[in-house]
């Protein structure tokens, strides 16, 4: 028998479903069987599957963590002269960010939302470092707080 997508390949597997001839190109294991890609119906998990209104709530909760950690940030920096100092503030304010923005749309997760809490943190150092003279370790403190409120949405 003949594959009924790609007619010329010959196989002996149906689908579990429905029957019809596939082949190993068109085979999707599923925890039943092989299936057809129509009777798979691959889907995106529901935890990634973020809709217009989740985008807005997690932009709104992301500004305001974001101007508030950025003055928390401003009061905070100059009683901590030391980088390393600085670091950890950077982790847990990136962290902080991250989880409200998680929180306000019910732990969903995807690049956009990654996107929104990136940008979220860029606020915040502005707002409480400004670009007034950048440093490289004051980039690496950036990078940082931007990777730890981004890894809480991935």
């Amino acid at each position: 028998m003949e594959c009924a997508r790609h007619p010329g390949v010959e196989t002996y597997l149906r689908c579990g479903k429905c029957g019809q001839p596939i082949c190993l190109k068109c085979t999707i294991q599923t925890p039943v069987g092989a299936r057809c890609p129509a009777c798979a119906r691959l889907q995106p998990l529901p935890t990634y599957q973020v809709s217009l209104l989740y985008y807005v709530r997690a932009a709104g909760a992301g500004i305001f963590m974001g101007v508030a950690s950025g003055i928390f940030w401003g009061i905070l920096s100059p009683a901590l002269p030391i980088f390393y100092f600085n670091l950890l503030v950077a982790l847990g304010l990136g962290y902080a960010v991250g989880e409200v923005i998680s929180l306000s749309v019910n732990r969903k997760r995807g690049r956009g939302l990654q996107v929104i809490a990136g940008a979220c943190m860029l606020i915040s150092y502005v707002i409480g470092q400004g670009f007034i003279s950048i440093t490289v370790l004051d980039l690496l403190v950036l990078a940082v707080a931007i990777f730890m409120a981004t890894e809480r949405l991935h």
